[in-house]
């Protein structure tokens, strides 16, 4: 994904096959793991919007996105991506 025109979205479908569209908001590696961060479209019947973390994976040199099935994993990701939310400055990566 090319972050060079502002954030991407993506459309995802469930196992009932309804669709949803995502943006994408930040990946980082963890243990040598890669992790991405979503936020949900708002829907006309909610202001909410939820975070989604995928876990990422490589198949057939295709990226998958798996969910995260340890509440203690995704509690120190869901950190970690809410730290770099709120301290962006410190996470600059050197494009230069």
């Amino acid at each position: 994904m090319s972050s060079e025109f502002g954030n991407d979205f993506i459309t995802v479908t469930d196992e009932d096959g309804i669709e949803y569209e995502l943006e994408h908001l930040d990946t980082l590696i963890h243990n040598g793991e890669t992790y991405m961060a979503f936020a949900t479209s708002e829907t006309a019947d909610s202001d909410e919007v939820e975070v989604i973390l995928f876990h990422v994976v490589e198949e057939d040199g295709e990226e998958l996105f798996e969910s995260i099935d340890d509440d203690e994993l995704i509690e120190e990701i869901y950190g970690m991506f809410m730290e770099r939310i709120d301290n962006p400055e410190e996470f600059q990566e050197d494009n230069g």
